[in-house]
């Protein structure tokens, strides 16, 4: 392709695979969503509570690497889980700048309903896909998401942040 057929190319936005990303996030958010809403849980509270059902009381920052967000977005997140009555913070008793984060009797009941639902919106998400393609796209999404992180991070030793 010439660079002009390029240019045209990535202009259109079905050929941008961060718009289909994104395109596709939005879909997997609202159709999760559509699920737990009924029981008091937003996707975005989501993230941070099937997280939580894996590891209960690890740090605020730790909880905030491993969904992929910024801590102040965490804290924002976790005032709202508190809200709900799903979370509750405590100072840790050794370091007084960390946080730690557990779940409520209520959040962790919550897991069996709500965990089902992952499977039923991947399911459906994939519908039409043979066991293989699904394994295989998990491995290049997998993939792009390795090499926009080792560039953000490579960006972020070029600035000192």
């Amino acid at each position: 392709m010439s660079d002009r057929e390029t240019d045209r190319f990535y202009a259109d936005p079905n050929n941008s695979l961060g718009y289909l990303s994104r395109i596709a996030f939005r879909s997997f958010s609202r159709a999760l969503e559509s699920r737990t809403a009924p029981h008091g849980v937003t996707s975005g509270q989501w993230r941070f509570l099937r997280v939580l059902w894996i590891e209960d009381g690890i740090t605020q920052r730790e909880l905030s690497r491993r969904v992929g967000m910024r801590e102040p977005t965490t804290v924002t997140a976790l005032k709202s889980l508190e809200r709900s009555g799903f979370v509750r913070r405590e100072q840790s008793t050794e370091d007084r700048r960390k946080v730690h984060v557990f779940l409520t009797p209520v959040a962790k009941k919550l897991e069996k309903t709500l965990r089902p639902h992952v499977q039923e919106v991947n399911e459906l998400a994939t519908r039409g896909m043979t066991p293989d393609e699904v394994l295989e796209l998990r491995r290049l999404l997998a993939l792009v998401g390795r090499n926009l992180a080792e560039e953000a991070e490579g960006v972020a030793a070029d600035t000192g942040a």
